[in-house]
């Protein structure tokens, strides 16, 4: 995703079924913890836990005290839900039977896990009331079919001036289940693509608008005078930044310089986001809210007011600004000897795009571009030097690269895509990629050997069973996986395999396989090791217009490092921090990914009855998906596959008689079924 593009970071992905396959879903085998061994005994009892709703009535309930258990889970059938939603905390009886199967049923909803619902109003007699309508008093009316698959049934609705049946609305369940409910916000038509990218928002929690003190506190704190006391004057050094095009929000810029002996002084230079937002202001609290800006698209929805992120925090060329600088100290062969960081004020003497200094690295003065980064083309070239330094050190150590194509859409006058292509990704990308890694490695360094808080970003070793089935997939490629080691994934060949990988042409399926396989990066207020990155120590210091832990990372400098404040004071703030920052990462890529699944399902339904290239990105026990190489992508339900197969999970692959399925194979489709507005495709193979 866009706000990630510095980080350097890999992160699975995972997709949801974009369709339902027309074979019969069976409930799996679930054995019971609580259960005594031996095929003929039966065990009953009580749990409590968190229910898991399915779109075909039933459910499952994991136990408190069961996480990470294999199998631990009870099978709630359909007639015995207790009218419990998914995410509620419910009490259940439970037995074991002769079968592995664990049964039970709710017998009392100790929480609701959601207060509101999200879907399509429709009027007219509800044919199939469900669990959660009155029968005896409301037959007819308007109810709610829910967006979420996993809240089966209908919903009654009270009539609202403000909505019309086809209206994609937000519902209040009431206090007592199977109530009436009320319309608390109208998002508009459901045919209508803002309407439903909105609903998606909110469905994710997250909110576009800013609490009024918020609002009121940026503005003050954008005109407030520039204060440069105690701060190093930077504004005579050669700093510039390098961003998208479309970029706003500005808020690294760098600077280097060659010292004697053959070293560096690598200046990354952030923009002082702390200084703005004061501790326990509303900023603050609306920052923690959000923990990340989402992008998608043709929008933002940033974490600070646009009076800070697009106007006095952002490192705007030609005007001083307030920054917090990393001063690094690197050997010739770029390992971090030292760091610095100081409050500092910085001009920046152009603003950089990535295309056009890309122009520059190919045509060099001849460039249409060269006039306007004259004054730092000697510095852009000295830059790519260390830049290359960095990326053969960081493949040295065995750092994973297993860089995602970006889509970018095209867009005509009414916001339809009318186009997806990929974003070209140049030197100039990675080469501000490695030195924003290198100020994110040097800076938790320094916190954590100083003794002090700081959010982390880790990420940590694979499942051994899924990294188990990557080395089966890998070795039915042909591969030589000799060198991973499912006892110590981190000391693994990995970066050996994705190199004989692509010298054979299977890079895509073997890149494919181990993100599926990697668990997913997030903040923690305790170090450990950054398994993608191959790391000890790494945090996010660069990015604190747009990330809460980087803001948080800024606090604790500020406070801490450069200023007077006991560590102990902050060891409860990184903590609360780290943990509102993976779960504002965490909704944002759900929004992002449901959003653009809507954008791309909106382009291929101009193109239904087509045939394309593409490649398999997903296997499951109900079908696969395939991906275009623009990224599209829908599924093919296991029924209209031409013969019987049966899932592999061992393998990675979908297997019927002598032709089998693996991830990354190329495969052509053609489009055969779009609903765009929920951002489902099927595709049929030919």
């Amino acid at each position: 995703m866009k706000r990630n593009r510095k980080t350097g970071t890999s992160r699975r992905t995972r997709r949801a079924p974009l369709a339902k396959a027309k074979t019969a879903v069976r409930a799996p085998a679930r054995r019971s913890p609580y259960a005594r061994s031996g095929p003929a005994r039966k065990k009953a009892g009580v749990a409590e836990g968190i229910f898991t709703g399915t779109a075909r009535g039933f459910g499952f309930v994991l136990p408190d005290g069961a996480e990470g258990r294999a199998d631990a889970d009870i099978f709630i059938p359909a007639g015995k839900t207790g009218g419990a939603l998914d995410g509620d905390r419910v009490s259940v009886r439970f037995r074991q039977g002769y079968e592995s199967r664990t049964e039970g049923e709710v017998t009392a909803i100790l929480s609701e896990g959601r207060k509101t619902l999200i879907g399509v109003l429709v009027a007219g007699r509800v044919l199939s009331f469900g669990r959660h309508a009155p029968r005896d008093r409301f037959r007819s009316g308007w109810y709610l079919i829910p967006d979420d698959k996993k809240i089966p049934g209908e919903f009654p609705v009270f009539p609202s001036p403000d909505a019309d049946p086809g209206d994609r609305v937000e519902i209040a369940l009431p206090e007592r289940r199977g109530g009436v409910c009320k319309i608390v916000r109208v998002f508009g038509s459901s045919t209508d693509r803002r309407a439903n990218c909105d609903a998606i928002l909110a469905s994710c929690g997250i909110e576009p608008e800013f609490d009024p003190e918020a609002l009121r506190e940026a503005d003050f704190a954008a005109r407030e005078p520039l204060d440069t006391e105690g701060r190093t004057d930077l504004t005579r050094d050669l700093i510039f930044t390098i961003d998208g095009a479309d970029a706003k929000d500005l808020d690294d810029a760098i600077s280097l310089r060659r010292l004697p002996g053959g070293g560096w002084l690598l200046g990354v230079h952030i923009a002082d986001v702390s200084s703005y937002v004061r501790p326990g202001s509303a900023l603050e609290k609306d920052a923690f809210k959000r923990g990340t800006s989402v992008y998608f698209v043709d929008r933002v929805i940033p974490m600070l007011p646009p009076s800070l992120s697009n106007g006095a925090c952002s490192l705007n060329a030609g005007e001083p600004k307030r920054a917090l600088s990393a001063l690094i100290t690197l050997s010739p062969d770029g390992a971090i000897r030292s760091a610095e960081l100081k409050k500092t004020v910085i001009r920046s003497r152009v603003r950089g795009v990535y295309t056009e200094v890309n122009s520059l690295f190919s045509l060099g003065e001849s460039s249409p571009f060269y006039q306007k980064y004259r004054a730092v083309y000697p510095a852009l070239t000295r830059m790519r030097e260390l830049y290359r330094v960095l990326e053969e050190r960081s493949a040295a150590r065995g750092a994973l690269s297993l860089d995602r194509p970006e889509p970018v859409f095209v867009l005509d006058e009414r916001g339809d895509p009318v186009d997806v292509t990929l974003r070209p990704r140049g030197d100039a990308e990675r080469l501000i990629e490695q030195f924003m890694l290198t100020a994110n490695e040097a800076v938790a360094t320094l916190l954590h050997d100083r003794g002090f808080p700081c959010v982390y970003r880790i990420h940590e070793d694979p499942d051994p069973l899924k990294l188990a089935a990557f080395k089966n997939a890998a070795a039915h490629l042909g591969l030589d996986v000799s060198g991973i080691d499912l006892a110590n994934p981190g000391k693994s060949s990995f970066a050996t395999l994705l190199h004989e990988a692509g010298e054979k042409g299977v890079s895509e399926q073997i890149s494919l396989a181990l993100l599926r396989a990697m668990a997913k990066a997030r903040y923690e207020d305790q170090p450990r090791r950054h398994f993608g990155l191959s790391i000890d120590l790494y945090c996010h210091f660069t990015s604190p217009i747009r990330r809460l832990s980087d803001l948080a990372t800024h606090r604790i400098i500020s406070e801490v490092l450069l200023g007077s404040s006991s560590p102990r004071r902050f060891t409860g703030y990184a903590k609360s921090a780290a943990e509102a920052a993976t779960a504002g990462e965490l909704r944002a890529l759900d929004a992002e990914r449901a959003i653009e699944a809507v954008y791309k399902a909106l382009y291929l339904e101009k193109h239904i009855g087509e045939t394309f290239d593409a490649r398999v990105s997903s296997l499951t026990s109900f079908g696969l998906f395939a991906e275009l190489d623009n990224t599209c992508e829908g599924m093919i339900p296991l029924a209209d596959l031409p013969g019987v197969y049966i899932y592999n999970e061992s393998e990675m692959a979908l297997i019927g008689g002598r032709v089998a399925f693996h991830l990354g194979d190329r495969v052509t489709v053609r489009v055969e079924e779009v609903d765009a507005l929920a951002g489902r495709v099927r595709f049929s193979l030919v």
